[in-house]
């Protein structure tokens, strides 16, 4: 039989665990529990010998700490994203974040296209391609053919 404190009582909630417990569930270092509190990402409760405690509000917090990185996010754009009680300036923040997203997809597919070119150039020297010289000349400030010695 499992001991209580591991039990989820009536109503949902969980009695607090212990740092080294929920560092265990989620896979990550106990350091990291405490830098993301350092930063106040996180705040704990504390027992009488000071030990931090953790309830289920806490164990939902670092499921999103954890999506929200998965998501190219920055622990400083988590704290603002947590601690602002404005709904308009949340979404100010995750408009600013799904633009930059954007971003880097796009520049991540046209990496990919890049890649994607030359593996299927016949050339010797895939950067003497004029196909692929062009494709780096559309990405360039300058619209200059780049020559790269590979």
């Amino acid at each position: 039989m499992k001991s209580s404190k591991h039990r989820t009582p009536v109503g949902g909630e969980r009695e607090p665990i212990g740092i080294g417990a929920l560092a265990q569930r989620f896979g990550l270092a106990t350091h990291v529990l405490r830098h993301w509190e350092a930063m106040g990402l996180l705040t704990p409760t504390r027992d009488a010998a000071d030990r931090r405690r953790y309830g289920s509000a806490d164990l939902t917090r670092v499921a999103v700490i954890l999506r929200a990185k998965q998501a190219g996010l920055s622990l400083d754009t988590i704290r603002s994203l947590v601690a602002t009680t404005d709904p308009a300036k949340r979404m100010d923040i995750l408009r600013e974040e799904a633009d930059a997203l954007r971003s880097r997809i796009a520049a991540a597919q046209a990496s990919l296209e890049m890649i994607e070119c030359a593996l299927g150039c016949d050339h010797e020297d895939f950067s003497q391609c004029a196909h692929f010289q062009q494709m780096l000349a559309d990405r360039t400030s300058t619209g200059a053919a780049v020559h790269l010695p590979i």
